[in-house]
């Protein structure tokens, strides 16, 4: 049995509250590590101009309503704060205490390098940069020159499963990267009942941040992948219901979606917790998971952690190839797609056998994602 440590992880949970799909992201790294037995805490850096209301206190934002809320339903007051950056402020544990937890901690497992304060970072020997967004990181800090906070760390982790091999287009901006799967702690969650959604639907947004263009080739957002499917709904015969944020300025693409079929739905009230993010995919018949276009060019094997929620869930997901399918098994359970084609042959094999395919979900959740085997393996590649 390998030996129990401390743990800092830091990452975002409510600098943008009330998605309950961003905070599973960070949960399941925390969950899944004290379930092991390590002694886990939370560190989530806040930028001031950031609270709501702005120019409010700390104390009394939503931005901390929303992560008490969080700490409290996973019982993980007692090892959770949030810091104002570059100040002492705090929600939850005070900075003090903060300062002492450092200076016993084993190992920082820092999500987008978000921790910067080198009062806290000094003494922790392991600190892991675990990149959770392959190809724009990289390309951002390569090519557009923004300091993606890579220096400090002393280990490299990333989601994007071929970054650093033969076909893929990613920059490894002189760093080696160390690779892992999305973990789930299937403990919380177990393969769901009857789906209430006869749909395949996804949660995310329409354009998260902007696109990067790099040797004439446009690494972009969802926007860009799902245009070349909105005649799905007419092909396949599927309903397709998509929680999806999308500003209401995008006239044209939103009529596109309507007269295709697609429906939409308010992620802001259908995945604005933890709990209701879960819910949405319990209740769902599947994910159809379209991935933000950079992942999908870039090749870099990206493998979304909602998507293994639904695996998870027992819900058969058909996902956009992003070169996952080099390290992940499909045809049952889990589909990759390119092509339309793809995913009228992938909606008419779940058809077929609804419950060969929701087991076999599950099936790969158990195999590939599991946190008590992803966690282990990722504490062993850092040398913790």
């Amino acid at each position: 049995m390998s030996a129990k440590r401390t743990i800092l992880i830091s990452g975002m949970i409510a600098a943008d509250p009330f998605q309950g799909g961003a905070t599973w992201a960070v949960l399941q790294y925390i969950l899944g590590l004290r379930e092991l037995g390590h002694e886990v805490y939370l560190i989530e850096p806040i930028a001031s101009k950031t609270l709501r209301p702005a120019g409010g206190a700390l104390a009394d934002s939503k931005n901390a309503r929303y992560f008490n809320q969080v700490v409290g339903d996973f019982d993980l007051a007692s090892h959770s704060a949030m810091l104002i950056s570059g100040a002492q402020h705090t929600c939850g544990l005070s900075y003090r205490q903060l300062e002492k937890i450092a200076r016993h901690t084993d190992v920082l497992i820092n999500i987008s390098g978000m921790l910067t304060d080198q009062n806290l970072l000094k003494s922790i020997p392991i600190r892991v940069y675990l990149d959770l967004d392959p190809a724009f990181n990289q390309l951002w800090h390569c090519v557009e020159g923004v300091d993606m906070r890579f220096a400090g760390h002393t280990h490299f982790v990333t989601i994007g499963t071929d970054i650093g091999e033969t076909g893929c287009s990613v920059p490894t901006c002189n760093l080696r990267w160390l690779k892992t799967l999305q973990p789930v702690v299937l403990h919380y969650w177990k393969p769901a009942g009857r789906p209430t959604y006869d749909a395949f639907t996804t949660v995310g947004n329409w354009r998260g941040y902007g696109s990067i263009e790099h040797q004439g080739v446009l690494y972009g957002q969802k926007a860009h992948s799902l245009r070349q499917f909105f005649d799905l709904p007419a092909l396949t015969g599927e309903n397709f219901v998509l929680a999806l944020s999308i500003h209401p300025d995008e006239t044209k693409d939103l009529a596109a979606l309507a007269k295709n079929g697609w429906q939409l739905v308010d992620p802001s009230k259908l995945a604005c917790s933890p709990a209701a993010y879960q819910k949405f995919i319990q209740e769902s018949k599947g994910e159809f998971g379209i991935a933000k276009a950079g992942y999908a060019v870039s090749r870099c094997g990206w493998f979304s952690d909602r998507s293994a929620c639904y695996l998870a869930s027992g819900r058969p997901v058909i996902a956009q190839e992003t070169g996952f399918s080099r390290h992940l098994p499909t045809g049952k359970g889990l589909f990759a797609f390119s092509r339309r084609e793809d995913v009228v042959h992938a909606t008419q094999e779940v058809r077929a056998d609804y419950p060969k395919h929701a087991a076999r979900a599950r099936a790969i959740a158990e195999e590939y994602f599991d946190s008590a085997k992803v966690l282990p393996r990722l504490l062993e590649q850092i040398g913790a």
